[in-house]
């Protein structure tokens, strides 16, 4: 499918791996350049090396004041047309294990950085009178996850402002969409089976047969499919596309809405 994205460029977070990496290279693939963002060196050089010219490295953590300020200025200094909002999520804890202070650190490391960024970063959208936001958060937002509170608390506060601010820049051509995967083949999955099997005192790959079991689909979603939905929704095709989350689950959310 042409996305009719040549010659436009992006900003994605957390560009190396997972999500981030399968959206990079799936805006890449279709004629677009993209500005990486990630903390790990060796990641964004192996993606400079295989892309060369459609690919700019930036090393930093977006979940700080001067990533995110460094971002901003590229925003302006490339004219970027859209970007991948997304970053790892909390630790696995039950409700009764969390304290005071990982709820501190869920609000700043999952909600705080990205109202910071979309506040930063809607000007220069509407300067443009065009823009695209794409934000990967959890399927839990659709229906809660075990051992995921502090994650489904947050990203659910994430969705509110999602929504809110779809409406309130509507009819600029500016999009604001949401992805909300369950269970895929990356790394962060490993965390959650990691807690259900200390839970059941299991050993890891046990616990991963009986979590793929329970999956109606039976098998964990691709990070490369995945890729390809969020560079669509990064796309001027998604032109009636906006303050929508897709649940991109295998089947296991329940929920009719």
């Amino acid at each position: 499918m042409n996305l009719h994205i040549k010659n436009h460029t992006f900003i994605v977070c957390g560009a190396t791996a997972g999500f981030g990496r399968a959206t990079a290279i799936a805006l890449i693939n279709d004629g677009a350049k993209v500005i990486g963002i990630a903390r790990q060196q060796e990641g964004l050089d192996k993606l400079q090396a295989e892309y060369k010219h459609n690919f700019i490295a930036v090393k930093g953590d977006i979940t700080t004041p001067d990533c995110i300020n460094k971002v901003v200025s590229l925003a302006h200094e490339y004219q970027i047309d859209g970007i991948l909002i997304n970053a790892g999520g909390p630790p696995a804890k039950l409700f009764e294990e969390t304290r005071l202070s990982d709820w501190d650190d869920a609000y700043r490391n999952i909600l705080r950085w990205k109202v910071e960024l979309t506040r930063k970063l809607i000007p220069h959208f509407k300067s443009k009178r065009y823009g695209r936001i794409v934000y990967i958060e959890s399927s839990s937002v659709k229906q809660p996850i075990e051992n995921l509170v502090l994650s489904t608390s947050l990203r659910l506060a994430v969705v509110g402002m999602m929504k809110t601010v779809s409406q309130e820049v509507s009819g600029q051509n500016i999009n604001f969409n949401m992805i909300a995967p369950g269970s895929h083949n990356t790394a962060a999955i490993n965390r959650l089976i990691d807690k259900k099997a200390q839970l059941a005192g299991q050993d890891f790959e046990t616990t991963k047969e009986a979590f793929i079991e329970a999956i109606p689909a039976k098998q964990f979603g691709r990070a490369d499919y995945l890729g390809n939905l969020a560079a669509w929704l990064l796309s001027p095709m998604a032109e009636f596309v906006t303050g929508q989350v897709y649940a991109l689950e295998g089947g296991a959310v329940k929920s009719t809405l």
